[in-house]
């Protein structure tokens, strides 16, 4: 029995208590709301309205709150977008937005965020995340120029953390591997791979399709579930002897899934490199920092000298498996359902 599995005996009974309840292995997709100064005072605005249920029918009840100076020139445009909604229209703001308060109307219901995004008339541009617990912001003064670049590290941060299923197959890697310079090997594999799909996806050179995605995440968790069992029993195989190579192929899965958190965004194409790259340093911030907790875990369980039941230490490794073929199944026939 290793001892990565005693310690990770607390994130074992969290994803547990998730088991019960009904389960969304993803976070809801963020909103984006950009404003871009046509003339002094003139936005145009843009409003990507992520949606409700798998297929994506239902629009989540939130609304921009605007300045009570501004006013809608016009009718606004809807269409369909995927899975999200975009709502297009033009307004109009005595003064400008420059020291007003942006808001969304609902968000504080839904566990997901909006990035909001302002071009102002002179070149001007400022970035930032509305959270349900914060779902407004005062925009910044005039001759301020600052970007707010850092919600994108922070978007990389929440996405892999409320990621249940990318936390789950890293929680799976650590529980196969053996020793320190195979675990840097794996994390090192993991990052590389998701890192060149996230791009991949994210610069529109290749997209996969949400419900296959998913459904192969879902089975990457499950294919770890015999591995473990295989450490617990003494054995070997391919994946524990060589454990960097099975999560830099499925590493690559993972990246698209990753990609979904910034790409649906639609972004102006000169600020992707930027965006791109914080995201990705904000996904592996979050991604070592579950890693890091671990190795706490394991060190204070060491230092204390506590000793499980047989039971409760391979709970993390039934969990990883339980969880994995119950979203395989799940997203499985979601695949199937769309395909009839």
């Amino acid at each position: 029995m290793t001892a990565l599995a005693r310690c990770a005996l607390a994130l074992a009974a969290m994803a547990a208590a998730l088991a019960c309840a009904p389960l969304r292995a993803h976070e809801l997709q963020p909103g984006f709301l950009e404003l871009r100064e046509a003339a002094p005072g003139r936005f145009d605005v843009l409003w990507k309205l992520p949606s409700l249920g798998e297929g994506g029918d239902v629009r989540m009840p939130m609304v921009p709150v605007f300045p009570e100076s501004c006013r809608q020139l016009g009718e606004a445009r809807t269409e369909r977008a995927g899975t999200a909604w975009l709502f297009t229209a033009k307004i109009e703001c005595k003064g400008g937005l420059a020291g007003q308060t942006l808001a969304v109307e609902g968000l504080e219901s839904f566990a997901t965020d909006v990035l909001v995004r302002v071009q102002h008339a002179d070149g001007g541009v400022e970035t930032h995340v509305l959270k349900p617990a914060a779902p407004a912001v005062k925009l910044r003064s005039a001759g301020d120029t600052r970007r707010g670049a850092g919600a994108y590290l922070y978007l990389g941060i929440e996405h892999i953390l409320l990621g249940v299923d990318h936390l789950l197959f890293v929680l799976g890697l650590l529980l196969i591997v053996r020793d320190r310079w195979t675990l840097v090997k794996t994390i090192t594999a993991f990052t590389v791979a998701h890192s060149i799909t996230l791009a991949v996806a994210t610069f529109g050179v290749a997209k996969v399709a949400a419900a296959p995605l998913n459904a192969a995440i879902a089975l990457s968790i499950l294919f770890l579930g015999p591995e473990i069992v295989r450490v617990w029993r003494g054995e070997t195989s391919f994946t524990i002897r060589h454990p960097w190579v099975v999560a830099f192929a499925f590493g690559l899965l993972h990246g698209f899934g990753f990609a979904s958190g910034l790409a649906l965004l639609g972004l102006p194409k000169d600020e992707i490199p930027l965006a791109l790259l914080l995201f990705n340093v904000g996904v592996e911030v979050g991604q070592l920092a579950f890693v890091l907790a671990v190795l706490l875990l394991l060190r204070a369980f060491r230092l204390l000298a506590i000793r499980w039941p047989p039971l409760v230490e391979r709970l993390p490794g039934y969990v990883v498996g339980t969880l994995g073929a119950y979203w395989t199944i799940q997203r499985v026939a979601i695949l199937l359902r769309g395909l009839a």
